[in-house]
């Protein structure tokens, strides 16, 4: 799992919820650089400062009709904060239930509960009006919690390390559903619009259907030789898009989950988390710590979103009206960055894509702060090899993985140690558990 914040240091809190205007129990950190599209690049403020922690953030999520964001971290806490752009974030609220890692967090369609999971193998629900845990499920797997999805305010479906899935209705003390066709961690799940057919990724190597009303898997993917980390649904539903440990995006056709119909690649490593912007534009977080952006069929890369400075980005949310993308990292940190223009990135649908085409930076901000990024913004060039838009054809490979292999090498400080942890973990939160074996106990990872 894994997706900037403002650099805050807590005191305990404990499980009381603190008035917006209260200040006492942080201190506020400088200022910072807006990162953000044109046309609000040039303007100061537009987008909330950073969020720092004193331990790795491993998933967050932006409430769906607040300014208030949650986050949870590798010591197991979490913490809710007010954002602005035009003062200071605040601290709002502060638990500290489990034990071990919080791998898992999520705001329920109305922003009434907040859903935690956890390495303890715990699956726990906040009442935001009271700020108190409501509900606990002490034991919802025999093994941690690895993922989770928020259908409503009653459902909620679960992934552990070892490939089980679970699907719970709050309102009843057991899981409903409980299958197991994974050999390996569930890395990610996504519910179509008719909360019937649920599609998991596995560290397998696997995409997987499921029937939630019938309690059965419909069908499952060709066994693929990378791992298969994220996934969206994209084109009214027609498509799902699945990141892939060796930074391919493979594209299904919906309801054909036997193999991929398209292989897009490019990203230089793995694709650890994705989002869908629109029927067209997702976002994608990377092992090498950088956040961008992507149109599907025609396949192309927008741009650069942001970058969290070589570390592996952990997960990212959309904000409500989708004005910001946040994103998490091993730099212990939560940015924001201002994504309102995205929508309107054009592409030439009338020319193929060139080798040699270099991808922008939508962040100009961000772009004028690294020297290197200066020829990225330019016009594109003529290059010496074409290839078409869709496709998985060889060719297809080799124009898009020169197109942003710059990135991988100019910006990861941490290259040797963060590839080690890949090899040994497969996963980000599998690397974040090694990164964290180094630094603290043995009893916390994400």
């Amino acid at each position: 799992m894994r997706i900037g914040q403002l650099n805050l240091y807590f005191y305990d809190m404990g499980h009381n919820i603190l008035d917006s205007s209260f200040q006492a129990g942080f201190v506020i950190v400088g200022d910072i650089k807006p990162y953000s599209f044109e046309p609000l690049a040039k303007k100061n403020g537009n987008v909330p400062k950073d969020i720092k922690f004193d331990s790795i953030v491993v998933d967050l999520s932006f409430h769906p009709n607040k300014d208030i964001i949650a986050a949870g971290d590798i010591d197991g806490d979490i913490t809710v904060h007010s954002y602005s752009t035009s003062e200071d974030n605040h601290l709002l609220m502060r638990l500290t239930h489990h034990k071990k890692a919080c791998r898992c967090i999520n705001f329920s369609p109305d922003g009434s509960s907040l859903m935690t999971g956890s390495k303890d193998k715990s699956l726990c629900v906040i009442d935001m009006d009271r700020g108190e845990l409501k509900q606990t499920i002490t034991k919802a797997h025999s093994c941690p919690l690895y993922s989770m999805y928020v259908a409503d305010e009653n459902i909620v479906v679960t992934g552990d390390d070892e490939g089980t899935l679970k699907v719970w209705d709050l309102r009843q003390p057991k899981a409903v559903m409980e299958i197991k066709e994974n050999d390996d961690f569930i890395s990610d799940m996504v519910l179509e619009g008719r909360k019937r057919i649920l599609l998991a990724t596995s560290g397998d190597g696997t995409l997987s259907a499921f029937d939630i009303r019938k309690h059965k898997m419909k069908q499952q993917s060709e066994l693929f030789d990378s791992e298969m980390l994220s996934l969206a649904i994209v084109k009214d539903g027609n498509k799902v898009v699945v990141g892939n440990g060796d930074g391919a995006l493979h594209i299904f056709n919906w309801g054909e989950w036997g193999n991929m119909s398209d292989r897009f690649p490019g990203h230089p490593v793995s694709i650890d988390c994705m989002l869908p912007l629109n029927n067209d534009i997702i976002f994608t977080g990377s092992f090498d710590g950088i956040v961008r952006a992507v149109n599907i069929l025609p396949n192309r890369f927008l741009g650069v979103i942001g970058e969290h400075d070589g570390f592996p980005v952990e997960n990212m949310s959309l904000s409500h009206g989708k004005t910001f993308l946040a994103s998490c990292s091993h730099d212990q940190s939560v940015r924001f960055w201002n994504v309102t223009g995205v929508e309107n990135e054009k592409i030439d649908t009338s020319k193929k894509a060139k080798r040699t085409n270099r991808p922008k930076m939508l962040n100009k901000a961000l772009a004028a702060q690294e020297n290197f990024f200066g020829d990225l913004m330019e016009k594109e060039e003529g290059g010496d090899k074409e290839a078409s838009d869709e496709g998985n054809s060889d060719e297809e490979d080799s124009y898009e993985d020169d197109s942003d292999q710059q990135f991988g090498n100019n910006i990861n400080p941490n290259t040797e140690q963060s590839t080690s942890c890949k090899q040994t973990g497969g996963t980000n939160k599998q690397t974040t558990c090694n990164v964290e074996n180094e630094s603290s106990s043995d009893d916390t990872d994400s």
